[in-house]
């Protein structure tokens, strides 16, 4: 974000010369900035979610093995959907970021 700074004379009474005195702005919110960091976010965490819900469809898929239950093929259908979703939201996440970055690129 971009800052601004502005510059002033001290008033205050002193022996020496008059001073300059830097003093900072609060930072301009730039509505560019915040959705791009919504878009970037949102991809990170639905890879994160897609690569939790693998880990877990592998473990319900030894489980199922191991155990011969039904429960655990359910368990595992549900981790497979789940990363279904979170990789379907990080792909449309990356495409809405690619078009708002050719779009603002004027390509």
């Amino acid at each position: 974000m971009k800052t601004q700074k502005a510059t002033y004379q001290s008033s205050l009474p002193s022996n020496s010369r008059n001073k300059l005195v830097l003093r900072r702005t609060r930072k301009r919110f730039n509505p560019r900035i915040f959705i791009d960091r919504i878009i970037e976010t949102t991809a990170i965490v639905s890879l994160l979610k897609t690569c939790f819900s693998g880990v877990g469809a592998m473990g319900c898929s030894c489980m199922e093995i191991a155990t011969s239950s039904q429960y655990w093929q359910h368990q595992k259908k549900t981790c497979l959907g789940m990363m279904l979703v979170s990789f379907s939201g990080f792909l449309g996440s990356a495409l809405i970021g690619a078009s708002f970055s050719i779009h603002r690129d004027k390509f």
